[in-house]
């Protein structure tokens, strides 16, 4: 198929590697992907922001910010059509943003079939965390938006629910998680020789990926390594960096255990699985209650022992003692308490890491097979628009 991509990312961060790798297995597979899309991030480093946008969002006011948003629906229009009359593409695949109908204003001037990927509510999420100036409008997009699309693809059950709630009817909605790539993913180091190349040599290495903040409950895993003893000292390997890094690391200094807390700071992509190679135990802390996060999908593929909490969206994919160590994430100490008895059980860490890297075959979550059922879609859409 002749694939049509659309997107308004402009950071190169998670999103970024979503879509990065979802054209990838796309192409893979051998459709001709037309990307729809602002300035391409290939030659910025990992981590980097919007620029300029991201300083307009921090600065203008909500309203005036909102208002620019849903005005670039009018230039994604245009750039769609063009690309449509320059490529005429079979199909197309949109990656939902707020203030954003112009796929929906394509699908029905062009009569492309359309799937829209959903990664966030993002009225909710943006309403709660940055404030929204003008509501109704951009619950309405949303709302425009989710239902417009012939099918959409939710990266949770969860999120697929509270698509369902917003007038979306069920046959029109298909779960499809993130995945992994096997061949980025596939040579990483065996643990130890990781360790040594790090310099963790022998050591009990806890570790997590990706943008830590506060509310991920990493200063728990401090206080638990700072009462560790001569038996056991573990260390906290953060792969990444995050606001909640000067905080973390003051009370490392502060408890005697600053050599035990490494943070690598942004990392590019390709780093990532050799440090993740060197983790004992896999942390999945905090999360919101709608995710699919990436550093789950990098944590089964290697086969760590992951310590994760028992709430719906993660328990899509984990289950308790076969392939992570779930607790309940509201209860003061739960965290801390399932390292501990990961930390102290060896055959528990066999068992629960082996059943994490069976899991990626056995649920099929590679963007190689995302992209199968994203081809399945379109060719059912297809036959449907034929008939």
């Amino acid at each position: 198929m002749k694939i049509l991509y659309h997107h308004r990312i402009r950071s190169k961060d998670g999103q970024y590697v979503h879509i990065e790798e979802m054209i990838e297995a796309l192409r893979a597979l051998g459709h001709e992907v037309i990307v729809v899309a602002p300035p391409s991030l290939e030659n910025e480093a990992f981590g980097a922001d919007a620029g300029l946008v991201h300083w307009m969002k921090r600065h203008l006011p909500h309203f005036i910010y909102e208002l620019m948003e849903f005005a670039y629906s009018i230039i994604a229009y245009l750039r769609l059509r063009r690309a449509i009359l320059d490529h005429r593409p079979d199909c197309l695949y949109e990656r939902y943003n707020l203030f954003m109908p112009a796929g929906i204003w394509i699908k029905r001037r062009f009569g492309l079939p359309m799937l829209l990927e959903i990664n966030s509510p993002l009225y909710q999420e943006r309403a709660q965390y940055d404030g929204i100036a003008l509501k109704r409008f951009a619950r309405w997009t949303e709302q425009y938006t989710w239902r417009g699309a012939d099918c959409v693809l939710p990266v949770t059950r969860v999120l697929g629910d509270m698509v369902a709630a917003a007038g979306v009817p069920a046959e029109r909605i298909c779960v499809i998680p993130n995945g992994i790539n096997l061949k980025r993913f596939g040579s990483a180091p065996e643990t130890e020789a990781a360790k040594r190349a790090l310099g963790l040599q022998g050591k009990m290495v806890l570790g997590f990926t990706g943008f830590v903040r506060d509310w991920h409950g990493l200063d728990d895993v401090i206080d638990l390594i700072a009462r560790d003893d001569a038996h056991m000292l573990r260390y906290l390997l953060v792969v990444g960096d995050g606001p909640a890094r000067a905080s973390l690391e003051a009370q490392a200094r502060r408890l005697g255990i600053a050599d035990r807390l490494i943070f690598t700071g942004i990392i590019e992509r390709d780093e990532v699985a050799r440090h993740v190679a060197a983790f004992d135990i896999a942390l999945q802390p905090a999360v919101v209650s709608y995710a699919s996060p990436l550093k789950l999908f990098e944590y089964l593929m290697l086969g760590r022992a992951i310590v994760a909490p028992s709430q719906p969206n993660i328990m899509e994919i984990l289950s308790d003692g076969k392939n992570a160590a779930l607790f309940e994430s509201k209860q003061p100490g739960a965290l801390a308490a399932a390292i501990e008895r990961v930390s102290r059980d060896a055959e528990l860490r066999r068992r629960i890491a082996g059943g994490a890297r069976a899991s990626i075959e056995e649920q099929g979550l590679t963007w190689h097979r995302n992209a199968e059922r994203v081809s399945e879609k379109f060719n059912e859409l297809l036959t449907m628009k034929a008939r």
